[in-house]
């Protein structure tokens, strides 16, 4: 999975999974453009990664303007744009009919609208380099199944999956592949946030582990990895896919 000499630009990249897709990256030779909406904490991940192969871009994917300018960023100073992973997301658990217009818009604007803004701003960069280049979206378990209160989060995740395939045979002319993770329960801030929020966080966790084949969550390094293979010339043939790393929990 060595990706030495590429450029990456990795949206919610300041924490949990984005954070870790930045240190995978790094380790294994790529120069990469975090961005995140908190200026502090890109400040603290940029400090946490230390490296001169390395810049951060303080945006919200929601911004219509974000993309074009980080893509410019990411040009501007490591010289080209190979690998974009659009990871930025907000979460969102409501019964469904409480779900309020402005809160389904809200999740959409960022969970699919804003990846393709991203999507669209980086493939103009790579065709326009001459072609080739990965894009590797971050979609959800909850594409695929549905949850009690997710149904506008997994409507958003599944648009984003929907997108990956026809974004796959659309920029296949120009050797741009698209492909996606999507990630079951894993250890970042959000999981460790619901959790605190359960009558019994000990309990829930248990529970969380044992509905999982494999008997454990995902740790953030579990979906890097997943994304790093699909960003790296290893999988040069593999375009429109999306990659389960749930712990076979959605091939139950």
């Amino acid at each position: 999975m060595a990706l030495d000499g590429k450029v990456a630009i990795v949206t919610g990249g300041t924490m949990g999974i984005g954070l870790e897709i930045a240190r995978v990256f790094l380790d294994r030779g790529a120069s990469v453009v975090i961005m995140g909406r908190d200026a502090a904490r890109g400040e603290a991940a940029a400090r946490e990664l230390a490296s001169d192969r390395l810049d951060l871009y303080a945006g919200d994917v929601a911004d219509p303007d974000a993309a074009a300018s980080v893509v410019d960023t990411a040009v501007r100073r490591f010289g080209a744009l190979d690998v974009l992973v659009n990871n930025a997301a907000i979460d969102h658990d409501e019964p469904l009919l409480d779900v309020s217009p402005e809160t389904a818009e809200t999740v959409f604007r960022t969970n699919f609208h804003g990846a393709l803004r991203m999507l669209q701003a980086a493939g103009r960069a790579m065709r326009d380099a001459g072609g080739g280049g990965s894009i590797v979206n971050v979609s959800s378990r909850l594409a695929s199944i549905a949850v009690p209160g997710m149904a506008v989060y997994g409507a958003a995740k599944g648009a984003l999956s929907a997108l990956t395939r026809g974004a796959a045979i659309d920029l296949a002319p120009y050797g741009i592949r698209v492909n996606a993770v999507a990630p079951g329960f894993t250890e970042t801030p959000l999981l460790a946030a619901w959790l605190d929020q359960q009558d019994d966080p000990a309990a829930a966790r248990a529970e969380a582990d044992a509905a999982i084949p494999l008997g454990r969550v995902a740790t953030p390094a579990d979906v890097a990895y997943a994304v790093a293979f699909l960003a790296s010339d290893e999988a040069g043939h593999i375009t429109g896919a999306s990659l389960a790393v749930d712990g076979g929990y959605t091939a139950r």
